[in-house]
């Protein structure tokens, strides 16, 4: 069996990376002052991925992740603070990455940024400063 590296891992010849929507939250807004509860930030998630979903309907990765609902991955990041998940909108939108983000309203606030289905190696350079959600 031959192995060909991808980012940090190898991969066999032949095998397919499975499609991934990555989801950039604010972590923040768990924090003092907002203290937002739990429940809120998950909604502001879920309200960001579908909106992503949706924009991207007719796009091939988008329509093969969907085909396949048993198998969907998602991968949720933490932006420390709103600037750091503007600059991230402004890196995606410069690299031509789709993604959707998501502001809550009436306040207008940036709580959350979730890109279409992508392959790891396509985007993980644009994400790599970003941990997973704690």
């Amino acid at each position: 069996m031959t192995f060909l590296p991808i980012g940090k891992m190898a991969a066999p010849v032949g095998a397919v990376q499975p499609l991934v929507q990555y989801l950039v939250l604010r972590g923040d807004l768990a924090r003092a002052p907002f203290s937002w509860p739990l429940g809120a930030l998950v909604a502001q998630g879920c309200h960001a991925a579908i909106a992503a979903l949706h924009v991207h309907r007719d796009h091939p990765n988008t329509e093969a992740y969907l085909q396949d609902l048993g198998s969907m991955r998602k991968v949720v990041l933490e932006a420390p603070d709103e600037a750091a998940l503007m600059a991230l909108a402004e890196t995606l939108k410069q690299n031509n990455i789709d993604y959707m983000l998501w502001l809550e309203q009436p306040e207008n606030i940036a709580t959350c940024i979730a890109l279409r289905p992508y392959f790891k190696g396509e985007v993980n350079t644009h994400l790599r400063k970003f941990k997973l959600l704690k």
